[in-house]
């Protein structure tokens, strides 16, 4: 296999970040909706906690992510902002507030998160069900991706998780195996994988993400494709990891957009039913396009 060009860290100290990771502005007449809904409101998005550079181009194609079960995660993972401690009691009216949202905003595809809630018995799988299930009750044409935490192998919060009607469950495995002491330290590679197969098993279009530059190796990534894929696969987003502070894991390379191209083209050799691979993709980009990739 041909090494593509990337960028090390240390290059990064003496030039400007590369052009392939700048974005345009958000423009359009159905963002301009979706931004005065959400300022009206006080709606809380992903989009926007997490600066997504794509927030324009998903807010242009009806898409948004929200998060429930509060902001404070009970992980650590080396490489995310999100608050982590030991989170406030969860609001059993959130999945109602939730519904409503996506029914004001119009929102024709919604992604669904949260923060791992490792305290509670059902790791706040009943609150993931009432959310899929009342959305799907107040804006029946809206599709549903649910991106789940890791259930620390309590399958039947998983499988609660799951049931409520989504058209895509996705799980992502962050990183490859050898990088997961570093990277997600409260989790494991082999239990991510098997959270994966699960899902497959009940009949469930599956996804994962995977964030590059963090010091992975080419054969390393394609290992952990072929890993995913013997668990039942079918979608997965790759894009670059980009460090929100200095108290985060350093980029350890900037990846070429060729090379992002590369593992697209590999991942479906490989048998990936459709894979999203670039400097920008992040879980959610282009995630509309997802509920009709065949399962």
């Amino acid at each position: 296999m041909i090494e593509l060009p990337v960028i090390s860290q240390d290059a990064t100290q003496r030039v400007k970040k590369p052009n392939w990771l700048r974005v345009k502005l958000p423009v359009g007449k159905e963002y301009a909706k979706v931004r005065q809904l959400v300022d009206t409101h006080k709606l809380h998005t992903i989009c926007e906690s997490g600066n997504c550079p794509n927030m324009g181009e998903c807010w242009g194609a009806g898409t948004a992510t929200f998060m429930i079960l509060g902001n404070v995660c009970t992980r650590s993972c080396t490489f995310c902002a999100v608050a982590t401690g030991r989170p406030p009691e969860y609001d059993e009216d959130e999945p109602r507030r939730v519904a409503e949202a996506i029914k004001l905003m119009g929102v024709k595809h919604a992604v669904i998160t949260s923060v791992n809630r490792d305290e509670l018995k059902d790791k706040g799988a009943e609150v993931w069900y009432q959310t899929v299930v009342q959305t799907k009750l107040a804006s029946p044409e809206t599709t549903i991706e649910t991106l789940i935490p890791d259930v620390k192998a309590n399958w039947d919060a998983l499988y609660r998780m799951v049931e409520g009607g989504q058209e895509v469950v996705s799980h992502n495995m962050e990183t490859v195996e050898s990088l997961y002491r570093r990277v997600r330290p409260q989790a494991k590679y082999e239990r991510s994988l098997e959270q994966t197969r699960r899902t497959k098993e009940l009949g469930k279009r599956t996804k994962s993400g995977i964030m590059l530059g963090l010091g992975e190796t080419q054969d390393q990534v394609f290992k952990a494709i072929d890993d995913l894929v013997a668990n039942g696969l079918d979608i997965l987003t790759l894009g670059q990891y980009l460090q929100p502070t200095k108290m985060h894991i350093e980029v350890a390379e900037f990846i070429h957009p060729e090379t992002f191209d590369m593992y697209r083209e590999e991942g479906v050799k490989r048998g990936l039913k459709y894979v999203e691979s670039g400097p920008l993709v992040r879980s959610s980009y282009h995630a509309e396009r997802h509920v009709n990739v065949p399962i």
